[in-house]
C-alpha cells in the first residue's frame, strides 16, 4: 500500500512523463538515509537536496555576429528542453566594442520534473562523452552548498547535431542545494551520481 502511495505521489509531483525519475526515486529511497547516517540529521527535513540546476552560456562573439547566439540559444533549449532567457551585458567595454544591454549569452533554470532528467541525462550519458573523462573537479563549490561544472562543448550532448553545428561553445551547469557546507553540498551530488575526480589518497 505504501508503494502504491509513493509511486501516486511520484506522478502528482511532476506529471505525465515517459522515463521514471530514477534520481528523485534514489534521493528519496537511497540517499536521505545514506546523508543521515554520514552527518547526523535529526530528522529528515534537515537533509540537503537540489533545489535547481542553472545552465549559462556565454556567447561573446554574439557581439560581432548575432547569429551565433541565436544558434547557441537553440542548442540550449535542445538540451535542456526549456526556453532559454537571453542575457544582456550589465556594462559597456569599448575594448570589445561591447555595449551595454547587448545580447551576450543565454541561460535556463530548471526545477522539478526537468531537472532530475537533465542530471541524469548529463551524469549518464553526455559527461562519459567527453574525451578522456577522468571525472569532473571537486573545487568549484562556492561555500553556499552550490556547485558549478564547466563545459567546453555543447556536443557532449547526444540530442545535439554535430553536423549542423557551426560554432562549438562552452556552458556553465550549477548545481543549486540547501546544503550548508560545501562537504554536504559534496556528499549529496556524489550520492546523485555526480562522477568526481577520485580523491589522492
Amino acid at each position: 500500500m505504501a508503494k502504491k502511495e509513493k509511486s501516486e505521489d511520484v506522478k502528482k509531483e511532476v506529471g505525465t512523463v515517459k522515463i521514471p525519475l530514477l534520481l528523485l526515486e534514489k534521493y528519496r529511497t537511497e540517499i536521505i538515509s545514506l546523508m543521515t547516517e554520514k552527518f547526523q540529521y535529526a530528522n529528515a527535513m534537515e537533509v540537503p537536496k537540489l533545489v535547481k540546476i542553472v545552465v549559462n552560456m556565454g556567447v561573446g562573439e554574439a557581439v560581432h555576429d548575432s547569429k551565433i547566439l541565436d544558434a547557441a540559444v537553440k542548442d540550449l533549449e535542445t538540451i535542456t528542453g526549456q526556453k532559454a532567457q537571453i542575457r544582456a551585458a550589465k556594462t559597456s567595454i569599448s575594448n570589445f566594442k561591447l555595449r551595454e544591454g547587448m545580447k551576450i549569452g543565454a541561460k535556463v533554470t530548471l526545477r522539478g520534473r526537468k531537472m532530475y532528467e537533465f542530471m541524469n541525462r548529463l551524469i549518464s550519458l553526455a559527461l562519459p562523452r567527453v574525451r578522456d573523462f577522468r571525472g569532473v573537479p571537486d573545487k568549484s563549490f562556492d561555500g553556499r552548498g552550490n556547485y558549478t561544472l564547466g563545459i567546453k562543448e555543447q556536443i557532449i550532448f547526444p540530442e545535439i547535431d554535430v553536423d549542423k553545428i557551426n560554432k562549438v561553445v562552452g556552458m556553465d551547469v550549477t548545481f543549486v542545494t540547501t546544503a550548508k557546507t560545501d562537504n554536504e553540498a559534496y556528499e549529496l551530488l556524489l550520492a546523485f551520481g555526480v562522477p568526481f575526480k577520485k580523491k589522492q589518497a
